[in-house]
């Protein structure tokens, strides 16, 4: 599946899954609970080939393909697919967002 596809609104659903797509320097989950509480877990690069249970279930494998670039929260466990529109090009983990006082730290020296 091609992220253009997944910015067009037609994400598959699927049973055992929930799926969203990252915004743009999204490093942790947006999925809020029954209460209204944000989950904020780590989105974590799934690799979901060398998954047990997902082997034994498939239906990500058949809904994106073997080689799919999938990330999943680390508590509530959703599934966010990359942002064709993510200013940094990479969409592990990323840069994040600036910091709102501009602190920028120089390189530690390597010893």
């Amino acid at each position: 599946m091609q992220p253009d596809t997944a910015q067009s609104g037609n994400i598959p659903q699927l049973a055992k899954h929930k799926i969203k797509v990252k915004k743009p320097g999204q490093r942790s989950c947006n999925e809020k609970d029954a209460k209204g509480k944000l989950c904020g877990g780590h989105l974590k690069r799934w690799f979901f080939m060398s998954d047990v249970l997902e082997k034994a279930c498939g239906d990500v494998e058949q809904a994106f393909g073997p080689d799919a670039e999938i990330y999943r929260c680390e508590h509530c466990r959703t599934l966010y697919l990359p942002n064709a529109q993510d200013p940094s090009g990479l969409n592990v983990a990323g840069r994040g967002t600036i910091s709102t006082f501009g602190l920028t730290l120089p390189p530690k020296d390597a010893k």
